[in-house]
């Protein structure tokens, strides 16, 4: 009995594998789940269950694929991203991809797609790393002809399928034949955000999630995304799918890479003068289908009657109702059968979604691509990180051939920026991050990217050489954080502005009771009344009296007691100055943003809350909030900024005060600070400064320099 039911799990497990329709997939899945007593929406436990139970041999290869992709320290073992939940909004190739990289983030994973089956025929290129890329996946398992031809390629119907199953296996929830119907903002207490759809009784109508993926093809644009329309030349594209039989007659007829006008003259020029037929280019791959991809001219379409009547507007032109359905046919047919010299025997049409002959006829000359990629919105202090991947983001240009390769690399930001926002990464550096990647993805080739592609991950350091991430400024994308409501409305009163203000209230009403009755203090704001150095002298002393004779301060001396102020707070409780000394007397004018990071940390580490340095997060974000609110400029300032000239000691980049650590009198990113020997990240009162060399050392190679007669000295604050 026990090995029957083995036998009937082998059977279905191979049956899942060799699905050729969305449908049949998915129910031999469920049905496969429910022999082996695995509950999918058990997402977290869902693989390794499955794993377990499934003790077959035709499995074993492809768990060792899974299990070695999910190693990565990119997915830190599937805990990055383990408290989030994530919609996607379409289970095309890009919207797939993405859900697989955020299954192995550890993310609650839901994908929609008001399809019910596969049907896209059309064959997509497929450059060097998206064939690792898929190989590394598993993808000859469940479509063991893959990349087997000459030429690189896979029609859009057999990558949804692999990438479906996949995500299935990873323990993603897949719903077809569910309409997307627009996001339905939090109600209040502890609802999130949810998905209006159709049917409205599905269980998706429920789902509550904090990150949302729009791979829904360019029809849909979610609020806050504005699409470019870029224009070129009129180019008219002809698609052209024939039912492939897989004889040996077939099998020997040469696929066409790409045979352009310029290159090859004589084979147009004939092309046109025995058929008609007057093309740009054409592109021939032979798989599922036999699939032909062409540029026609205008002038011959008219002429064989494709194109009924010309008009200058190009929706016209290609209107439905402008066009010859018949005659396209039979102008893709000649096309077809003279460009593979006649060898396809009995060309007969593949039929497309809706059981009609497979041939389109579309405008090349406009593709649409979105100004930015991602957003964040907030409502009821619930937020949410909106993504745009796929046709959403950028519609491939066909002629390029770059195929699914931009489609994926954008999947891959965009996990990445996901991974960040499971970290905790601040709004504005998170969209920030991103759009500077975004920036890349149009001018991305085989010859540009990584040639390693063993390396490749969702880190795009593996996949872009000399990438800057930064080359988009945090102030840029202000516009983004948050949603147009609070941008737009100045006199709102949400709970989000209320709580920001009420925090600056605190922390000024806070510095202003603990200064009181000092002299020469009268603390107003939270920027200027700082300058003098008196301020921040008398609350040491009001907290630590025994740290600072206040006799012996002179109010004019401006450098000399934010020095000593600054050290105070530095050797005390390991804050990190918010600037020089010397430049509170030289800069113009005190920010703000830097005052309100530096006195939080003061009153936690006085009042002692938590670890003061670095736990500013949650109060930097909502006075990010509140600058973004009322339109002040956002700047993370530097020292080049309020008068001096700061780049880090290490990189020599720019320096910005909130990333900015200190010691022995030098200032450097605090990402910086690493031993000079190992590399390793040095600590507080870790390390060794040897001053002839100016380099700093870990403990363990505190000796490194000390047969050179150096004198070190070991550091007691960074």
């Amino acid at each position: 009995h026990a090995s029957n039911i083995q036998t009937q799990i082998h059977a279905l497990f191979d049956r899942f594998v060799q699905a050729q329709t969305c449908k049949e997939t998915q129910q031999n899945f469920i049905e496969l789940c429910r022999h082996l007593k695995v509950e999918p929406r058990d997402y977290k436990h869902f693989y390794s269950k499955l794993k377990d139970r499934l003790n077959y041999w035709k499995a074993k290869d492809l768990w060792q694929k899974i299990d070695k992709r999910a190693a990565h320290p990119d997915y830190e073992q599937g805990q990055a991203c383990h408290q989030h939940k994530c919609l996607v909004l379409g289970a095309g190739p890009c919207g797939l991809r993405t859900a697989i990289e955020l299954a192995l983030l550890g993310a609650q994973v839901v994908v929609l797609d008001k399809r019910v089956s596969f049907m896209r025929n059309n064959v997509l290129h497929l450059w060097l790393y998206t064939i690792r890329d898929l190989l590394n996946l598993g993808a000859k398992k469940f479509y063991g002809r893959f990349c087997s031809g000459s030429i690189h390629h896979i029609s859009i119907r057999q990558l949804q399928l692999i990438l479906l199953k996949l995500a299935l296996i990873l323990g993603v929830e897949v719903h077809t034949g569910v309409t997307f119907e627009g996001l339905l903002e939090p109600a209040g207490g502890s609802t999130g955000w949810r998905a209006q759809v159709s049917p409205g009784s599905h269980t998706a109508a429920a789902f509550e999630f904090d990150v949302f993926i729009s791979a829904g093809g360019g029809r849909y644009v979610p609020d806050g995304f504005k699409i470019k329309e870029l224009r070129g030349k009129l180019a008219i594209g002809i698609t052209a799918n024939f039912v492939n039989r897989h004889t040996k007659q077939e099998a020997q007829v040469q696929e066409i890479s790409g045979v352009a006008r310029i290159y090859n003259q004589k084979f147009f020029q004939e092309l046109q003068s025995e058929i008609g037929v007057d093309l740009e280019n054409i592109v021939y791959y032979k798989d599922d289908t036999h699939y032909f991809v062409m540029t026609a001219k205008k002038g011959s379409l008219l002429k064989k009657g494709v194109i009924k009547q010309d008009f200058p507007d190009v929706n016209q032109l290609l209107a439905p109702a402008n066009v010859n359905q018949e005659a396209l046919q039979e102008y893709a047919y000649d096309a077809a059968d003279f460009s593979t010299d006649h060898m396809l025997p009995d060309l007969e049409f593949a039929k497309n979604h809706a059981g009609r002959p497979d041939v389109a006829m579309f405008d090349f000359t406009c593709m649409h691509r979105a100004e930015n990629a991602s957003l964040v919105k907030e409502r009821k202090g619930k937020r949410l990180l909106v993504a745009l991947v796929g046709d959403s983001l950028v519609e491939p240009f066909w002629p390029l051939g770059t195929g699914i390769a931009r489609g994926f690399l954008a999947a891959f930001d965009t996990a990445w920026m996901v991974r960040n926002w499971g970290k905790g990464v601040l709004p504005l550096e998170l969209l920030a991050e991103r759009e500077s990647m975004y920036q890349l993805l149009s001018q991305t080739t085989p010859e540009n990217t990584s040639k390693n592609y063993a390396s490749y991950s969702i880190d795009p350091s593996t996949r872009y050489p000399n990438v800057s991430l930064s080359c988009i400024k945090p102030t840029q994308v202000k516009h983004k954080v948050l949603d147009a409501h609070l941008l737009t409305c100045k006199s709102c009163k949400c709970h989000t502005t209320v709580t920001s203000l009420r925090r600056l209230e605190d922390l000024l009403s806070w510095c202003q009771k603990n200064t009181a009755g000092y002299k020469h203090v009268k603390v107003k704001d939270l920027s200027e009344s700082w300058r003098s150095g008196m301020a921040l002298c008398a609350l040491i002393h009001n907290f630590r009296p025994e740290l600072i004779d206040l006799s012996s301060l002179d109010e004019y001396n401006i450098t000399g007691t934010n020095k000593l102020a600054f050290d105070l707070m530095e050797r005390e409780f390991g804050i990190t100055p918010v600037m020089r000394a010397s430049e509170m007397t030289t800069c113009g004018k005190i920010d703000q943003l830097s005052m309100v990071v530096y006195l939080t940390q003061i009153r936690n580490a006085l009042t002692e809350k938590e670890t003061p340095a670095g736990n500013e997060g949650p109060f930097l974000e909502a006075f990010i909030t509140l600058k973004c609110i009322f339109n002040d400029p956002v700047v993370p300032v530097s020292s080049s900024e309020v008068g001096g000239s700061e780049l880090c000691y290490f990189c020599n980049k720019r320096l910005y005060v909130l990333e900015r650590g200190s010691a022995e009198g030098k200032f450097f990113h605090r990402s910086c600070f690493n031993c000079y020997q190992c590399g390793s990240t040095l600590r507080q009162g870790g390390y060794t400064f040897h001053s002839d060399t100016g380099r700093f050392y870990c403990e363990l190679h505190s000796a490194a320099e000390e047969e050179e007669g150096d004198e070190g000295h070991r550091g007691s604050q960074v």
